[in-house]
């Protein structure tokens, strides 16, 4: 059997992985390789392997057990463990009436709940020949990159992420209704340390973070946009051209990601399928674990399942 072969990227994110074939359950060795890759770069590729949904499922399942597809906004019929990222979707309704920044549209996935995803799996299958390329950033560089002084003061801040109706709120709209229908909104530390490797993540999620704890209004945006600003530094991130078959899988502990805006302005398809894994309460340098301030724990596909049919 070969050892994987791992190709870095970039010098702080990213690396491709060959001589793996995802159809099929990894030997254990090639299953440690992936992980320790994945760990180590933040965001792991793998090229050509076209999956099915079966699949999909059972490639995620030797890393950890899958959520539901979304928390909020559905999975797809007959595999409740599987999202559609879609060009579409209800995700994006809205978009066109929001401000515009640097950092608008980078996100780590679903960081509203108190137990964010400690993993995505996303697997291209509908791919516009040029356009629809995603970023990932490295939140554990960002955090290193900062200053010491800074290092120490946003040490000890927490933050609240929630999904917030768009527009004035009371217009609706399918995106509106499901996002007030499963309520998510949590307290996590500002910095992390990640659970496996121990390094510190600046856990700041520009599309869910809304406002620092202990701080007014104004300290908290003036604050959160220099940090924002910072942790999409170009030095920090990767950048991925989308192939059929292609799959990217990702620490959502340690990155954060930006789905691509570009397909909207051409007529090209572009049709994704993403697992998230089950995460734990994140833990601050304080020792400080996230806190709920409304919603549950996101649970594992069954378990949704069951709690959906309980009423």
């Amino acid at each position: 059997m070969l050892s994987i072969e791992v190709i870095p990227l970039t010098l702080h994110i990213g690396a491709e992985i060959r001589s793996v074939d995802l159809t099929r359950p990894l030997p254990a060795p090639q299953l440690k390789e992936v992980r320790d890759a994945f760990l180590k770069w933040k965001v792991i590729f793998f090229r050509g392997q076209h999956l099915d949904h079966a699949q999909h499922v059972a490639m995620a399942r030797q890393f950890g057990e899958p959520t539901i597809g979304h928390a909020v906004f559905g999975h797809v019929d007959g595999h409740p463990e599987i999202y559609s990222v879609a060009k579409n979707r209800t995700a994006n309704e809205k978009y066109e009436t929001m401000t515009v920044t640097p950092w608008f549209g980078w996100h780590t996935d679903v960081t509203a709940a108190v137990n964010p995803p400690c993993a995505s799996i996303l697997r291209g299958v509908t791919i516009p020949p040029y356009g629809g390329d995603t970023f990932w950033t490295n939140l554990v560089a960002a955090y290193a990159g900062l200053s010491e002084t800074m290092r120490g003061f946003v040490d000890t801040l927490r933050a609240v992420h929630a999904f917030e109706a768009r527009g004035d709120g009371k217009a609706g709209g399918t995106y509106n209704d499901l996002v007030k229908k499963r309520a998510l909104k949590s307290e996590h530390p500002l910095v992390t340390v990640h659970a496996e490797t121990g390094e510190r993540v600046l856990f700041a999620s520009p599309s869910f973070l809304k406002s620092i704890v202990g701080l007014t209004p104004r300290e908290s945006a003036k604050i959160l946009e220099i940090l924002w600003e910072h942790v999409v530094r170009p030095e920090y991130t990767v950048r991925f051209k989308w192939n059929p078959g292609d799959i990217a899988f990702w620490d959502n502990r340690s990155t954060a990601h930006l789905a691509p805006r570009d397909i909207f302005q051409s007529d090209f398809d572009r049709q994704l399928y993403r697992i998230t894994l089950v995460g734990e309460k994140l833990v601050g340098v304080d020792g400080r674990t996230s806190t709920s301030i409304e919603g549950l724990p996101i649970l594992s596909a069954a378990e949704e399942l069951k709690m959906m049919a309980a009423g």
